[in-house]
């Protein structure tokens, strides 16, 4: 009987570099929609998420390709 020699799933998924560029504009885009709602909200909802409003702020005002590490790779 032959041995099944396939990766795991998680093995095959492409890193952040291979992925389409239209994926990774699309993730970009995302990520600085969420990065402006962030500065929008409220005190109230900022404190619910444990978030000082000059760390919202902070977060919000990064470029959209400074992304998280585990984004890139």
């Amino acid at each position: 009987m032959p041995r099944d020699t396939a990766l795991p799933r998680a093995a095959c998924k492409p890193s952040a570099q291979h992925r389409p560029l239209l994926h990774r504009l699309l993730d970009l885009q995302a990520l600085w929609r969420q990065r402006r709602r962030l500065a929008e909200l409220d005190d109230a909802a900022l404190r619910d998420m444990g978030i000082s409003r000059a760390d919202a702020l902070h977060e919000a005002s990064r470029k959209p390709w400074d992304a998280p590490a585990h984004w890139r790779g």
